[in-house]
């Protein structure tokens, strides 16, 4: 038996959408990648929602239109995918890495605090693994500072904190639809927001600057969706509450399953959580991979090397313990919706007996 970690579930929806597309003539952007925007903005609970060719793109595109330029600097987490501190140092603005709780994987107020200079523009926390970050103590400690928050939404879709959606808090969110996220367009991102700014001038910077054709107010790349893609999203957007039940499921039954000595992860009340990923920190992670590959169950490591060492951004911050101990504990096991019971229980019998003695 094989059992992958994760895979997009595409089926006869998708296909007919897309061939509906194809036989339109209108493959690039138009009537479909409005749809979904205006679907997205909905979901989100936001006013604007501006579809991308990446969520890289949505990040790019959302700080450039909040302003983020040389001589600011942001501070982000380490412990995520590099994009998030890339598309800082792509417009020229410093990223300034902050260390992370250890069971939200979320800088906080607290982590945030020692690094603020005068030249911190904002701070854009990462919702890792679908668990939202500390969002209600993150705005009023972006308040009280006079600092922006962006909101790195790119394995939240739909989760909340206290009621609060994530992608909706920010001056602008930005969101993924990579094949192995919770929704896919085959590569797509969207930016969120509800400020009327932010939407006009991201919408300026995908489309070459260019809100009347030829007539170019910005610097802009081609960043654009196009309708074959948002005609799967919009698909896609339509099994999102059911997929994430799914999600949630097989993470409560590991939760009610598993040795506790394997760390599942820790969710509080107040939080929806989507479940990107089901990450545990097993005590020996090189025994339970080996007990896994033994059994043909695929796992992964996210992240294994912090962005703050790697090559681009050495000597960059100071040491990051928790940072740099969770990326030697960390291991994610299939939680996706389409996971049958048998793979379900085989994947807690051999987690377990991994850490049996």
């Amino acid at each position: 038996m094989t059992i992958p970690i994760s895979r997009p579930i595409i089926g006869l929806e998708e296909e007919e959408a897309v061939l509906e597309v194809l036989r339109s003539g209108m493959i690039a952007g138009g009537a479909k990648v409005t749809e979904f925007e205006e679907a997205f903005a909905e979901f989100t609970h936001s006013d604007y929602a501006i579809a991308v060719n990446s969520g890289t793109s949505a990040l790019v595109v959302g700080l450039a239109a909040s302003g983020v330029g040389p001589g600011d600097e942001v501070i982000v987490p380490s412990f995520t995918f590099a994009a998030t501190a890339n598309a800082v140092a792509f417009l020229g603005a410093s990223p300034v890495f902050a260390d992370i709780d250890p069971d939200t994987y979320a800088i906080t107020p607290e982590t945030i605090l020692p690094l603020v200079s005068e030249r911190t523009k904002g701070i854009m926390p990462v919702h890792l693994f679908g668990h939202p970050a500390p969002l209600p103590e993150l705005i009023d400690f972006a308040s009280e500072k006079g600092l922006e928050l962006y909101e790195d939404a790119a394995q939240s879709h739909g989760a909340t904190v206290k009621n609060l959606m994530t992608g909706s808090i920010g001056k602008f969110a930005a969101f993924s639809f990579y094949p192995t996220k919770n929704m896919t367009t085959g590569e797509g991102g969207m930016i969120t927001t509800s400020d009327p700014q932010v939407n006009r001038v991201a919408r300026l910077i995908r489309n070459q600057g260019m809100e009347k054709r030829y007539v170019h107010e910005v610097v802009g790349l081609n960043e654009r969706m196009t309708d074959i893609s948002a005609s799967i999203g919009l698909v896609q957007l339509s099994h999102l509450a059911e997929w994430t039940e799914a999600r949630r499921n097989n993470a409560n039954y590991y939760q009610e399953n598993l040795n506790p000595a394997l760390n599942p992860p820790k969710v509080s009340e107040d939080i929806y959580h989507v479940y990107h990923q089901y990450t545990i920190r097993p005590p020996d992670r090189d025994r339970t991979i080996a007990a896994l590959e033994e059994n043909g169950i695929g796992y992964g490591i996210y992240y294994p090397i912090p962005t703050h060492v790697q090559e681009p951004y050495v000597n960059s911050a100071p040491s990051l313990p928790v940072t740099e101990r969770l990326a030697d504990e960390v291991l994610s096991i299939p939680v996706r919706p389409d996971l049958e019971e048998d793979e379900r229980d085989l994947i807690v019998e051999v987690l377990n007996g991994s850490v049996s003695s």
